[in-house]
């Protein structure tokens, strides 16, 4: 007979219950698609050939990047997930999938992506890559998220990296124009994810969250989303001002800068909560279609320009 307790010993271990749904929840695919569509902007402006493999190969590693980020970030926040009524029905909260399962998952799909991009492409869309989920998962989920009101601003530079990853894996440098679109997005955080927060407010409050709403106040909240709004239209006008893309995008990023102005100016002047909540909810939807239509456009403009010359050819 051993002298270890039978009691201690797990006969049974833990059979996973975990779908494929509940793995593809983990790579949060609508974060995804939205980095995959940026991406595909940052890579469609960069200048030069680049073989349709390697493209498709590029966006897939920066695609399963995010995905991976998303995952690492489920692993480490399932605590706070299971507090708020935005995110309890996630895998880890429900019990689906584990926090090791989580991390085992997330830390092998990081290292293959960034593996996959350095070796098939080249290491500098790789390195920023690896940087882009380091920034991610260790600066902003695990050194900014539970401690600063902050966290949106400082943390949305991941969020703003993955055109600048998709231009460096074609041209393998850095230049001005993904660095245009890094602000843009960069911008735009802000006001997005506070005006989410100022709806959410007791969902955050819950989950001992420093959301700006939560720390300085919903007045102040308000006031920080109109000038970021300002300073985004001012940003996101930016290459048409500099000459690296026509009116016709001049004039669409005015036209949408206009509606999140007029939808930021609505949220800083409606104070009482059924308004402000209304406010809130229009200016967090309209701040998607915004950033959408925003990248559309300029995909537009380099698709007009790739193919104006075969049809004048023609």
């Amino acid at each position: 007979m051993s002298v270890l307790d039978q009691n201690a010993i797990d006969i049974n271990p833990r059979i996973s219950e975990a779908e494929v749904g509940d793995y593809l929840a983990l790579l949060k695919p609508r974060v995804m698609s939205l980095v995959i569509f940026t991406a595909l902007v940052g890579m469609a402006m960069a200048p030069g050939h680049f073989h349709w493999v390697l493209a498709i190969t590029s966006l897939l590693c920066i695609a399963v990047g995010a995905g991976a980020s998303g995952a690492l970030n489920m692993a480490l926040e399932g605590d706070i997930d299971a507090k708020m009524s935005r995110t309890a029905n996630r895998p880890i909260p429900r019990g689906r999938i584990t926090r090791p399962e989580a991390m085992a998952f997330g830390m092998t799909l990081a290292f293959f992506a960034v593996m996959t991009l350095g070796i098939l492409v080249n290491w500098i869309a790789g390195a920023l890559l690896a940087f882009t989920i380091f920034f991610y998962v260790v600066i902003y989920t695990i050194g900014l998220k539970r401690w600063t009101a902050q966290n949106i601003v400082i943390g949305g530079a991941a969020g703003a990296l993955p055109p600048v990853v998709a231009w460096a894996s074609v041209t393998g440098t850095i230049d001005v124009e993904p660095l245009l679109l890094f602000a843009i997005i960069f911008f735009w955080t802000p006001p997005h994810f506070w005006a989410l927060a100022l709806f959410r407010s007791d969902d955050y409050a819950r989950a001992g969250i420093p959301m700006l709403p939560n720390v300085a106040g919903p007045d102040a909240t308000r006031l920080q989303i109109l000038l970021y709004t300002i300073v985004l239209i001012a940003v996101a006008a930016a290459p048409w001002a500099l000459g690296y893309f026509d009116a016709v995008y001049g004039v669409v990023s005015l036209i949408l800068g206009a509606g999140m102005l007029v939808l930021a100016i609505n949220v800083y002047m409606r104070r009482t909560r059924a308004a402000s909540l209304r406010a809130t909810r229009k200016l967090f939807a309209f701040s998607i279609l915004y950033l959408f239509a925003l990248f559309a456009t300029l995909l537009a403009e380099v698709a007009f320009r790739a193919l104006a010359p075969m049809a004048w050819g023609a």
